[in-house]
């Protein structure tokens, strides 16, 4: 895989989920508008739209302000039930996702989960894949800082060093398809390609954007990865502080 003796090799893949392996966002703005309902206010596609990426934390102030009168625990819990429950019933797949999980998995390519949905959902999710692609989930409930803070990369790097001592964040590509994700992704330092899928995304020399993952392979991950030092830097600063912060360089 490796073409030259001073590329850096792929080592691991950092996939959000919501929007990048399921398209779970219908089913999550569906429960915002039956929520908002029920509180008797109403809930815009514009509203909804702000929601994309972010942690549920933050998701449950902006239900707050919109007139839902329940504490931020009762609105994550009332939310993730919803959508977990419309999982069950159908795992909304994302075009190439699988495909790529399954070859990353061949190669013997490290995966990791980074999302900001809780544990509940991951699971269940995970749990309809057809092998333990992932070695662990990184999830909302298990950060202090949501996306867009790079805390969530940063951690995943943080386990796939127990396995890896030698592993770094030069070794790793980040794999999202929101705004807050792609931030946090980049902002650790990690090399991101954006899959724009419900709100698009403006475009960025220092990360590449794919259409869909439909059709890519192992290949073109570890191309990003040989070829990050040719995108010009992002957030430098927020980068180097939140390496610092977590012991990583």
């Amino acid at each position: 895989m490796r073409s030259s003796a001073s590329e850096p090799l792929l080592k691991a893949a950092l996939w959000d989920m919501d929007g990048t392996i399921v398209d779970t966002e219908p089913y999550w703005i569906e429960a915002e508008h039956a929520l908002v309902a029920a509180h008797g206010g109403q809930w815009s596609h514009a509203q909804a739209m702000q929601l994309v990426g972010q942690s549920l934390v933050f998701s449950a102030g902006i239900l707050q302000e919109a007139g839902v009168r329940l504490e931020a625990r009762e609105i994550i819990d009332s939310l993730t039930a919803q959508v977990v429950s419309k999982v069950r019933k159908s795992v909304p797949w994302r075009p190439g996702a699988r495909e790529l999980l399954d070859q990353l998995h061949e190669a013997g390519i490290r995966c990791a989960l980074v999302t900001m949905s809780e544990g509940p959902l991951a699971r269940e999710v995970v749990a309809a894949l057809p092998k333990p692609y992932f070695e662990f989930l990184v999830t909302g409930d298990t950060v202090t800082n949501g996306k867009p803070h790079p805390e969530a990369y940063l951690k995943a790097v943080e386990l796939l060093q127990q396995g890896d001592p030698a592993l770094t964040i030069h070794d790793c590509v980040a794999l999202e398809d929101s705004a807050p994700g792609v931030a946090a992704a980049m902002a650790s330092g990690v090399a991101t390609v954006a899959i724009p899928h419900i709100v698009p995304l403006p475009n960025d020399p220092a990360r590449a954007t794919w259409h869909s993952l439909e059709g890519r392979t192992v290949a073109d991950l570890q191309q990003l990865v040989a070829r990050r030092g040719e995108f010009p830097a992002g957030d430098i600063g927020l980068q180097d502080a939140a390496v610092r912060s977590h012991g990583l360089d």
